[in-house]
């Protein structure tokens, strides 16, 4: 009986450290939930607030996204400068072509009639022509207009038509004058609205009459902004190119200018030749009109002298002889 009780008794310790076991295993369970909890709650605020974990200095991660905002705010630069900036491509401005170029043909008049024929196929005009004789040493200067996208190719078909001497070709960028005039121009629109309204409601003839008058030169300013804008279009749209055209026998190239003694010296023969040829003509000029005048002039003047002259000799001949002097009388002596 004392052996069963006693293994009764080792039975129900063993029972009741098992459940005392398990018990303390379960809340041990219970209290690291629970502290997980907490510790996920708490990092909650703080990575909400990245001030607290930037003031322990516990976390890089503050430190990382400061290093990340100017990251994005260099790769953000770019884009913003890139919209800001002006549109720099060439079929977006507004350039002015100008050339000049000088041709040796055989025929002047029959190259002038091609270049004609190429300018109008262009797209373009001729502005001016002028022509100078017919000999071999003929020259036509030809100004022509054509659309600034076919300059290049007008010029090149010109220079194939003979034996080019020279070529000068310049460029303009008219794009800044052009967004100014823009800008002038609308806002002195806005200007002549408002002298206008401002003449609409006008009470008086004092009134009536000022407005009128800035009315006037408010469109006046107005109309010279417009012609300018129109005038840059003009060049902008129609390049001007100079043409001339010179025969077999004409000038290829201008006298070089000498210095020197001797240039001095011939440069001023040539002048007192100059002067004296403007001299001569002078007098050729005044000579008809001293033949007219001065001889008439002067023979009337040799008459009234011989007429002057002839009394004073003849006045001499005819004079009575005046008798002499009276002798005084010899005094007698006392």
């Amino acid at each position: 009986m004392d052996g069963q009780a006693v293994r009764r008794r080792g039975t129900l310790l063993a029972a009741t450290a098992l459940a005392a076991v398990l018990i303390l295993t379960g809340c041990g369970a219970g209290d690291s939930g629970s502290a997980d909890k907490a510790g996920t709650a708490a990092d909650g605020p703080a990575a909400a607030d990245g001030g607290g974990a930037d003031k322990d200095g516990l976390l890089g991660a503050p430190e990382a996204a400061g290093a990340g905002a100017p990251q994005e705010d260099k790769a953000s630069a770019p884009q913003e400068a890139g919209a800001a900036a002006p549109d720099l491509r060439v079929d977006q401005r507004a350039i002015i072509y100008t050339g000049s170029m000088r041709v040796q043909v055989d025929d002047v008049d029959a190259t002038a009639r091609e270049v004609t024929a190429l300018v109008t196929r262009a797209g373009g005009f001729v502005g001016g022509d002028q022509r100078r004789s017919a000999q071999a040493d003929a020259m036509a200067e030809l100004q022509l207009r054509v659309p600034a996208a076919k300059f290049t190719g007008v010029v090149d078909e010109i220079a194939k038509l003979g034996r080019q001497q020279s070529r000068e070709i310049s460029t303009e960028d008219a794009t800044e004058a052009i967004v100014d005039l823009d800008a002038r121009i609308i806002s002195q629109r806005a200007r002549v609205e408002s002298a206008r309204r401002l003449l609409g409601r006008a009470t008086s003839i004092t009134d009536l009459v000022s407005l009128e008058n800035e009315l006037g030169r408010r469109e006046a300013d107005l109309a010279s902004l417009e012609a300018k804008k129109r005038r840059l279009a003009d060049l902008t749209a129609l390049s001007t190119i100079t043409v001339t055209l010179a025969g077999p026998a004409a000038k290829i190239t201008p006298e070089k200018k000498e210095t020197g003694f001797l240039a001095g010296l011939t440069g001023g023969w040539k002048a007192f030749v100059t002067s004296l040829t403007v001299l001569l003509t002078v007098l050729g000029a005044l000579l008809p009109w001293l033949v007219a005048f001065g001889v008439p002039v002067a023979v009337l003047l040799l008459l009234l002298r011989r007429r002057r002259v002839a009394p004073a000799v003849a006045a001499p001949v005819n004079a009575p002889v005046s008798a002499p002097p009276p002798v005084p009388a010899a005094r007698s002596a006392p």
